[in-house]
């Protein structure tokens, strides 16, 4: 069963909540970060993405940028924009997008329990982007990434936060820049927080990762580096019941064809596919249908029977595009490692995959349709992985309204 504890948060003072929250460091380049910063001396890019003070051409995982980072969560704690909690509490976050609610308890999930496989994966790491958090984890001695999870529903326990929401005033309520609304409600009282933590020792049997899986994989050989420290041995997460959960289209962009011509291409496309012109971006309302986009024009995919399988891994269409597609026709055997693909998340809308083919940087583009809750708790409880970028979850919690240290 699922082991969770409060914790003595590094959060902002309600004034500066708003100045403060950041978007994850990993949807963010360094320029993007700068620009997001600019003007905002309190922004928390200048901890998670502390090139943005470095010089332009600095290699972001150098030593210099780990420090800086160290450097200015030290600088907010003594300038008093950060403090921390006196007592171990639960938060409940709530984020409102479009109309769309989503709440969530933050708290500390077990490192154990990451090993032990309570907490489920469904996706790989990779070392060098596990290094990058381990390094400024160490750096800082904190966890500033909020590793973002599920649980399938407990009634009582959805009733629970619904009713702390109901009946207690909020630390932060603000609306960020993108119109995403954020609320942020502190569990303090030792009555409330025992029947949290043991409604989820007695009711949850597994808990998943949404959204995070190198911010909880790092944060886990973390604690193998600082055995001493009990706070290592627990990691931040803001767990939702997956009734609320929305995962969006996750799309990839392709620099190259393979050697093929457009017409080639387009012959090979229909082995597995039946191929229909479409004069406007195209966005699958439905599993097996997929948009691509090729010299300037849309067309409409949708994979014929028999051209794939029904395992619980098979019947992704992420699968059916990389098997048949992007391994058969274009070579491209690891998605996660291959330099000729890149992918964009469905936020960004279908807009961004025309503007990266028209500006000629990419070749061709495919819009997916998005995988299901469902689809990840199942391969989730299989052991098996879907492939990478596989989902993309909104709207996604900022960094720095709470942060979990190791020296708390």
């Amino acid at each position: 069963m699922a082991i969770i504890r409060p914790f003595k948060a590094l959060r902002p003072k309600p004034e500066l909540a708003k100045q403060v929250a950041a978007k994850p460091y990993d949807v963010l380049n360094s320029e993007e970060a700068r620009r997001e910063a600019k003007d905002n001396s309190y922004s928390f890019l200048h901890v998670t993405k502390s090139e943005i003070d470095l010089p332009v051409d600095i290699n972001v995982h150098s030593r210099e940028v780990y420090e800086k980072a160290s450097q200015n969560l030290q600088q907010f704690i003594r300038d008093g924009i950060l403090f921390h909690e006196d007592k171990p509490s639960y938060y409940v976050y709530q984020l409102v997008m479009n109309g769309r609610k989503q709440t969530g308890l933050v708290g500390l999930s077990a490192i154990e329990d990451y090993f032990s496989d309570v907490i489920k994966k469904h996706e790989f790491t990779t070392p060098e982007k596990e290094k990058d958090r381990i390094d400024h984890m160490l750096a800082i001695g904190a966890q500033t990434g909020n590793v973002f999870m599920a649980y399938r529903d407990v009634t009582e326990l959805n009733q629970l936060v619904d009713s702390w929401k109901g009946t207690h005033q909020p630390l932060y309520d603000f609306a960020a820049d993108d119109g995403i609304r954020h609320t942020i409600w502190m569990i303090n009282e030792d009555l409330a927080i025992n029947e949290f933590t043991s409604l989820f020792q007695k009711r949850i049997p597994n808990t998943y990762i949404a959204d995070g899986h190198h911010r909880a994989a790092s944060a886990a050989k973390v604690s193998r580096q600082l055995p001493g420290n009990k706070n290592a041995n627990y990691f931040l997460t803001t767990i939702f019941p997956a009734s609320e959960l929305a995962i969006l289209d996750y799309n990839r962009v392709v620099k190259d064809l393979n050697g093929l011509t457009h017409e080639e291409f387009l012959k090979k496309l229909e082995s597995d596919f039946i191929i229909e012109r479409t004069n406007e971006p195209y966005a699958p309302p439905q599993l097996h249908d997929f948009g691509m986009y090729l010299n300037r024009q849309w067309y409409k995919l949708k994979a014929k029977e028999g051209t794939y399988v029904s395992d619980p891994i098979g019947v992704l269409d992420i699968t059916i595009l990389a098997n048949n597609v992007l391994d058969k026709l274009l070579g491209i055997k690891d998605q996660r490692t291959d330099k000729r693909i890149d992918f964009v998340g469905g936020i960004r809308g279908l807009a961004e995959l025309e503007k990266r083919v028209n500006s000629g940087e990419m070749k061709l583009a495919f819009s997916l349709y998005p995988v299901s809750i469902q689809q990840l708790f199942d391969i989730a409880d299989s052991g098996n992985v879907m492939p990478p970028k596989s989902t993309w979850f909104e709207p996604k919690l900022r960094d720095g309204l709470l942060t979990h240290t190791f020296d708390s």
